[in-house]
């Protein structure tokens, strides 16, 4: 069984010959662990992907999470200046905004303005492109030339990073694109804090425009699905407690994330959700997006997701990816605690099928690479310990 049908089997609750295994980095891990200038793994696919594979062999994962759109080939002509700093790369553009890389940590691109609740109208989008707050917060770049108003036809080049990790893997890692939420949309389009107000003082405006929005998560999800990709993970991040409550959650996330699972599913594509921080009193709710699984459940103190709790209420109806506590294991200092905090994960998840091994969040950008290389080798070493208990149980339950 290769790393591919491992993670497709684990994702429709079928046997397998061990846990799977596979993380997401932050882009400050890949800046600091693979030797390429950090703008180009964040401004060209042929960076991104390099780093993608560099690290999916190193951790030796499972699968692969592309989640940045591929970029034009020429992209960087637009850079007048390249600044090489202690603390990072300052990069000057020909319109004179600039992006500064931090060695460890996400770009930051100023000026980065945002659009107007109060004058923006959900029904004539068509300047949203010029916003380049959303832009950038959305796909990662400072402008898409070829998109004018909410994305619909996907330009060719996004993916142009998915093709190049596909040829340099083949068919035996499976490949991962990633979609934001209607719901982050949203946020990113106006900021955070008056995207917040706007949930409690205009609700009608709110979901007019995430009606709109969605379609913009729609169109790249179902691109990708078209395009080949092994699943579609569904970027929430800001749909937690206490971010939001569970009737705002109720309200502006689940029928708008349900519209994108129900879209990606048409093609045969599983589909799942990562959502950050506490979804206890959520869980249920998450399920109700009909997605295929939930990525991350934040232990405490980040969230307030027992892993056994989790499996007990969803874990027939979802697959579960994460639990691992990514703030821990950035702390730990000895492989001995890696060890017990892994073990753990896998003889609770493992039971039941459905579940694969991962940080319950991204990979702190200094978490110490041997950690992640401890992962897969324990979850080889329990596998033949859960694997047969695992599929005795789905057998039974399949012949119910």
């Amino acid at each position: 069984m290769n790393s591919r049908e491992r993670m497709a089997r684990a994702m429709r609750h079928q046997a397998v010959d061990r846990v799977p295994v596979m993380c997401q980095l932050a882009l400050g891990h890949y800046f600091l662990n693979v030797n390429l200038p950090p703008h180009c793994i964040w401004f060209t696919s042929e960076g991104f992907a390099e780093a993608l594979v560099i690290l999916q062999r190193r951790y030796r994962f499972d699968g692969i999470l592309i989640n940045i759109p591929g970029r034009p080939e020429n992209v960087l002509d637009d850079v007048t200046h390249i600044e090489t700093r202690a603390d990072g790369e300052r990069l000057t553009w020909r319109d004179g905004s600039v992006t500064f890389i931090p060695r460890d940590d996400n770009p930051r691109h100023e000026p980065t303005p945002r659009a107007n609740f109060e004058t923006i109208d959900p029904e004539r989008l068509d300047t949203i492109s010029d916003w380049s707050g959303y832009v950038w917060n959305t796909y990662h770049i400072p402008r898409v030339a070829e998109v004018r108003g909410v994305l619909r036809d996907v330009p060719s080049y996004f993916f142009r990073t998915i093709d190049l990790v596909k040829r340099a893997v083949g068919d035996s890692v499976s490949i991962h694109g990633e979609v934001f939420s209607p719901f982050t949309h949203l946020l990113e389009l106006f900021g955070y804090e008056q995207a917040l107000f706007a949930l409690a003082t205009d609700r009608g405006k709110v979901h007019a425009l995430l009606e709109r929005l969605a379609d913009a998560s729609i169109a790249w999800a179902v691109a990708q699905a078209r395009h080949g990709v092994d699943a579609v993970l569904i970027s929430s991040a800001f749909a937690g407690g206490s971010f939001i409550s569970r009737a705002m959650y109720r309200e502006f996330v689940l029928p708008y994330e349900r519209r994108v699972t129900r879209a990606v599913k048409a093609f045969g594509v599983p589909v799942y959700t990562h959502t950050c921080g506490r979804l206890g009193d959520r869980l249920e709710l998450l399920a109700e997006t009909e997605t295929d699984g939930v990525d991350t459940l934040d232990p405490p103190p980040l969230g307030d997701v027992e892993l056994a709790d989790a499996k007990r209420r969803i874990g027939a109806r979802l697959f579960i990816k994460g639990n691992l506590n990514a703030v821990a294991l950035l702390g730990y200092t000895t492989s001995e605690q890696v060890r017990a905090d892994v073990i753990e994960r896998i003889r609770i998840g493992a039971a039941g099928g459905g579940y694969i091994l991962s940080t319950a969040c991204s990979v702190a950008p200094r978490t110490e690479p041997w950690k992640l290389e401890l992962l897969t080798p324990l979850a080889e070493e329990m596998g033949s310990t859960y694997v047969e208990s695992t599929s005795a149980l789905l057998d039974r339950s399949a012949s119910l």
